[in-house]
C-alpha cells in the first residue's frame, strides 16, 4: 500500500465516523502521511515505509476501530522513530514531563524525609515536571532544526 493510497483510505475512514476521539486518531495519521509525502526519501526508504504500512494491515475491518488504529498509529510512530529518527510534534516534551514527574516523586520522597512528606512529594513532582518540560522543549527544538520532526 503506497503512502498516497493509505492517505486516501484513512481520509475515507475519517469521513465515515462521527466520533471525535476516533477522528483525532485519523487526523494524526493523515498528518504524518502528508508530512512523509513531502519529505525526500530514497527508493529503498519509501519501499520500507510502504512495507511497514502493509504490515499494519490498515484495511482490515476491526470491531473497535479507534483502538485498532490508535495502536497502528503508535506502532507506525515507533517505526519512524527507530528507523528514520523522525518524531512527532511535542514528543520530547511529553517524554520529559513523564520522566520529570517520575524522578520528582523519588526526589520528593527524599526531600520529604527532612520536612513533611506530602509537601516534599508535591514539590518534587512540580520541580521534576518543570525541568522535564524545559529539557523536552529544547530537544523538540533541536529535532525541528535538524528536520527530524513530522
Amino acid at each position: 500500500m503506497t503512502i498516497q493510497e493509505t492517505y486516501n483510505f484513512i481520509e475515507s475512514l475519517k469521513t465515515d465516523t462521527t466520533e471525535k476521539s476516533e477522528i483525532k486518531v485519523y487526523e494524526e495519521l493523515l498528518h504524518i502521511l502528508s508530512k512523509l509525502k513531502t519529505r525526500e526519501f530514497s527508493k529503498d526508504e519509501i519501499q520500507s515505509i510502504e512495507t511497514e504500512l502493509d504490515s499494519l494491515n490498515l484495511q482490515s475491518n476491526p470491531e473497535n476501530r479507534k483502538k485498532y488504529y490508535k495502536n497502528a498509529l503508535s506502532n507506525f510512530q515507533k517505526y519512524l522513530k527507530d528507523t528514520f529518527s523522525l518524531t512527532s510534534k511535542g514528543y520530547y516534551t511529553k517524554l520529559g514531563m513523564q520522566l520529570g514527574s517520575s524522578f520528582g516523586i523519588v526526589a520528593g520522597i527524599i526531600i520529604g524525609e527532612r520536612f513533611e512528606k506530602p509537601l516534599g512529594i508535591a514539590l518534587g513532582i512540580g520541580v521534576g515536571m518543570l525541568i522535564g518540560v524545559f529539557v523536552g522543549r529544547s530537544m523538540d527544538a533541536k529535532a525541528k532544526n535538524e528536520n527530524r520532526m513530522l
